[in-house]
């Protein structure tokens, strides 16, 4: 049988990224002091493409992602199913992205009960000149963590109260291979630089505890990120960071937004 896509090419435009998104599969997650957890998970795989090659093989694709969506390993690291992706495809470099939800169990501050809290949050691998003595890979974890802030300004100038609304702290940091990050501290970390965290559960007595402690730590979008910034800069395992902070204001019909990137 013909196989178009291993035909020659005379057009000379090799191609950095080709491949499939919005592929919808199951992942077994591996969690911090828990038994894993089985997520539905989005993902996005390429790979480069010699100019000479007219088309990669998408079915191989998938078939490599079948295959990995079951090994725990996907809690740790990808790296090993994006090095699969390059060698099957005969490729120089290889991409891989999983987008999915994350349930942490939650505690109430004050009556103590526990619920899921749920968590957009992601595995991205990196891979380029593969098989070669250059070889690199990078992998990024990354989460995405709403809390709450309450505004600094309206504190100060008002007789009563203060403006509070959610935010959402989006943060993606890089570490060796021999190091590890569960997203349990990361994103515990994270939250901690906010006015105040959510709970998917309040009775009263918590949601006075998160009133008063959130007004008792007024912090602008960009306070908040300062204090995540430092926080990611003091962690001695991180080595490459980006954070997005935006404030989804309430008395405002615009969101207050910081961003930064290091390493």
């Amino acid at each position: 049988m013909i196989d178009v896509q291993n035909s020659r090419d005379n057009r000379g435009v090799e191609i950095q990224k080709v491949g499939i998104k919005n592929l919808e599969l199951p992942l077994i997650i591996q969690r911090k002091n828990a038994e894993n957890q089985i997520v539905w998970a989005n993902a996005r795989a390429s790979v480069s493409l010699p100019a000479h090659y007219k088309g990669t093989h998408m079915s191989r694709f998938v078939e490599v992602l079948n295959n990995w969506r079951e090994k725990n390993l996907l809690g740790v690291d990808i790296q090993g199913c994006v090095t699969d992706i390059a060698e099957k495809l005969n490729a120089r470099c290889g991409y891989l992205k999983f987008d999915f939800k994350y349930f942490i169990d939650k505690v109430s501050p004050v009556t103590k009960i526990t619920a899921p809290m749920c968590y957009d949050c992601s595995f991205e691998g990196i891979l380029e000149n593969y098989g070669e003595e250059d070889e690199e890979y990078q992998f990024f974890l990354g989460a995405k963590v709403p809390v709450t802030t309450l505004c600094p300004c309206s504190k100060e100038i008002s007789d009563y109260g203060a403006h509070n609304q959610r935010a959402i702290i989006a943060v993606k940091v890089a570490y060796e291979e021999d190091s590890h990050i569960w997203l349990e501290d990361l994103i515990e970390q994270v939250e901690s630089c906010s006015s105040c965290g959510l709970y998917s559960i309040l009775k009263r007595d918590d949601e006075k505890y998160v009133t008063e402690h959130a007004y008792n730590n007024p912090k602008f979008v960009e306070d908040v990120l300062r204090d995540v910034v430092l926080a990611l800069r003091n962690n001695p395992v991180i080595d490459r960071f980006e954070i997005e902070c935006e404030s989804i204001e309430s008395i405002h019909n615009h969101s207050a937004w910081a961003y930064q990137q290091e390493g």
